[in-house]
């Protein structure tokens, strides 16, 4: 007996039913949708590509971008290690490390490659589409630059210029301008970017005998240069971009000083990019731009222009031109930094002068309170390394691609003393490590979006009113030292101290009142350069406003209730103590002030902020009186004896002391 009248007689008697559910069209429809379901198969076989053919890996900082890590898709590995910093290795700063990798869009390190090998680090596959579509993507978005590059030495940071040099020529025929800043203190700095030029240019004709493929190439010359001086005027030092470097190094040798002191640069950087926006227009012949453009700005001051920033920045970015600054490091919060100057001429005095420069502040506005009201009469602080270059410079290079070299021959130096500090140089008395400071970056943005941030958190709204509050009017030190050579003199110095006392309180409180408005809104802030700048100034405002208030009423107990405990002694003086004697409630704001002190030191180490925490928070915040003996000075009659009595010098050594000094020249206007 077949299978199939077996199994018909079972469903019959099973089921009660003639007929069974294959009788019927039931089978012609299993047979079509078979068939169906073959074809689907062999069709999605043959359409869908292979499946790894390309791998592309992309590597996120995540210290750098936290807010962008939730957005990053699943598949993605995300790293934990910082990147490959920029900077000199050596004392000259002739070693210098290589690019790290490249800002795209809000991120300051991204790298995108397509290596042969996986990194242990994780990758995410896509086929050919996919990398096709990416690459499209990806050439219309913004790639950001680097800044706060350490070097400790100019020489370096043109050796790592070099690279993007050929780098940019393996893409396209390049030009190349080099802009000086016409100040007299760039003189040095000149003369040894001459000195490398020479090298740089024979290291690129040495590639270009090579056979290299960026310059074989190009049919026209692979790279031209231009050379500008900026100053308050700006002048082109060629009618037309040369490949002559004879001509070049003339160019750059005959650049004069402008005596103005003053810095047009983002004008001229507007003027260069203007200049030569043509070569960065699409060649409708060939489909490709005619030539890429960099500009390499050479100059130790922050720009009198700011207002020319963001026109500067709009052209960059526009033409996409990609902008270098060899620059200096601007000073923690301030405006000016104190350069030292030796006249460059032998003929004249060599002593070393100091005056102001502007370079700085490394953001838009003040960011760091100006307060001395302290018993710590130590300066050495007030001037330290701010981890990023002046805003202004630092943001168009941020913007356009390109990068920021902070130059300080003393930056290996931490604790370096006034008097150790380089000639042409600005004292900074601290450094800090570019890899730690990455996090701190400032935020590089127009006035309007800065604006906007500000509204956004009133923490940072505080922190800025008040820093501007306390640079317009920076509060002075106490007195601290009272001889009572007699009782009338004695009172009128504790008179005048408590009226300058009383000077400076309601400055404090005012700072204190709009620094606690934003109290309430820290712990909703996330960056943390913001958390670190309101900590510190809150806490320093709370110590600064305790020690105000105990100032002044140990200043009215002197005036009463002070007794000699040896009647010998005639001086009294102001120390620092760890008590507080003023009250609960100076008690609790003393508390404060160094719970807030301890936590920058806590959450941001290695910073200036956290430097300056320590600073503020080893200075005890209430006072005490010490006792001591001061010698009273001679009557004028016994002065008068005395000079009489000077032994004197023979006449050929007193000869000597008369010849007259070398002239000393006032220091230029930098």
């Amino acid at each position: 007996m077949k299978l199939w009248p077996r199994l018909r007689t079972w469903w019959q008697v099973r089921s009660g039913h003639d007929d069974t559910p294959l009788d019927g069209d039931t089978p012609v429809w299993l047979l079509s949708f078979a068939f169906h379901l073959a074809v689907l198969i062999v069709l999605s076989l043959l359409l869908i590509p292979a499946n790894v053919d390309r791998v592309v890996e992309v590597l996120v900082d995540a210290i750098q971008a936290p807010e962008l890590i939730e957005e990053m898709p699943s598949a993605f590995r995300i790293s934990d290690e910082v990147s490959d910093r920029v900077g000199a290795g050596g004392a000259t700063g002739d070693e210098i490390a290589s690019n790290l990798t490249l800002d795209v869009s809000a991120m300051e390190n991204v790298a995108i490659e397509s290596p042969n090998e996986l990194s242990d680090m994780g990758e995410y596959a896509f086929d050919d589409s996919v990398v096709r579509a990416m690459s499209e993507k990806l050439e219309s978005v913004a790639v950001r630059g680097t800044v706060g590059v350490a070097a400790t030495g100019a020489t370096g940071a043109v050796d790592r210029i070099v690279e993007e040099i050929i780098r940019s020529m393996e893409e396209r025929e390049t030009l190349v301008v080099w802009m000086f800043d016409q100040s007299a203190s760039l003189l040095r700095q000149r003369e040894e970017i001459m000195g490398r030029i020479d090298r740089v240019y024979e290291e690129l004709g040495a590639i270009q005998a090579s056979g290299a493929t960026a310059f074989a190439k190009h049919g026209e010359p692979p790279l031209l240069t231009q050379v500008c001086a900026f100053g308050k005027n700006f002048d082109f030092a060629f009618r037309s971009p040369t490949d002559n470097m004879t001509k070049v190094k003339e160019a750059i040798r005959s650049i004069t000083t402008d005596v103005t002191g003053i810095e047009n640069v983002f004008a001229a950087i507007s003027e260069v990019v203007n200049e030569y926006r043509d070569l960065r227009r699409i060649d409708s012949r060939t489909g490709d731009r005619k030539r890429n453009v960099m500009i390499i700005v050479i100059s130790d001051e922050a720009g009198d222009d700011l207002n020319n920033l963001d026109a500067a920045v709009v052209a960059c970015r526009k033409y996409e031109v990609p902008v270098f600054v060899i620059g200096i490091p601007a000073p923690f919060g301030r405006d000016e930094s104190e350069v030292k100057w030796v006249d460059p001429d032998p003929n004249f005095d060599q002593s070393p002068q100091w005056t102001t420069v502007h370079q700085g502040p490394e953001t838009l506005y003040p960011e760091r309170l100006r307060l001395k009201f302290s018993s710590e009469q130590d300066d050495s602080l007030e001037f330290i390394d701010s981890g990023s270059g002046p805003f202004g410079l630092s943001r168009i290079c941020y913007e356009s691609g390109g990068i920021y070299f902070t130059v300080h021959p003393n930056r290996e130096t931490n604790g370096l003393r006034r008097w150790e500090t380089s000639e042409f140089s600005a004292y900074l008395a601290h450094f800090f490590d570019p890899d730690v400071m990455r996090k701190y970056r400032p935020d590089y943005v127009s006035n309007v979006t800065y604006q906007q941030q500000l509204q956004e958190n009133q923490a940072r709204f505080a922190l800025v009113q008040a820093a501007q509050q306390s640079w317009v009017t920076p509060l002075a030190a106490p007195e601290l030292v009272f001889t009572k050579f007699d009782e009338a003199a004695f009172v009128t110095a504790i008179s005048q101290a408590q009226r300058a006392a009383a000077m400076v309180e309601p400055k404090i409180n005012q700072l204190y009142e709009i620094l606690k408005t934003g109290e309430a809104h820290r712990e909703l802030e996330i960056s943390p350069r913001w958390k670190a700048g309101y900590d510190l100034a809150y806490g320093s405002v709370l110590a600064a406003k305790v020690r105000a208030e105990s100032y002044n009423e140990m200043l009215a107990m002197a005036k009463t209730n002070l007794k000699f405990n040896d009647p010998k002694n005639n001086t009294w003086r102001l120390e620092p103590a760890d008590s507080i004697s003023t009250g609960s409630q100076s008690e609790k704001l003393g508390a404060k002030a160094k719970t807030y002190l301890q936590r920058v030191i806590d959450e941001h180490p290695d910073t200036p902020w956290s430097l300056l925490s320590q600073k503020e928070r080893s200075t005890p915040i209430g006072w005490r009186w010490t006792e001591s003996f001061t010698q009273p000075p001679a009557p004028p009659s016994e002065m008068q004896a005395s000079n009489n009595n000077v032994v004197r010098a023979p006449q050929a050594e007193r000869a000597q002391m008369l010849a007259p000094p070398k002239i000393k020249r006032p220091v230029p206007k930098l």
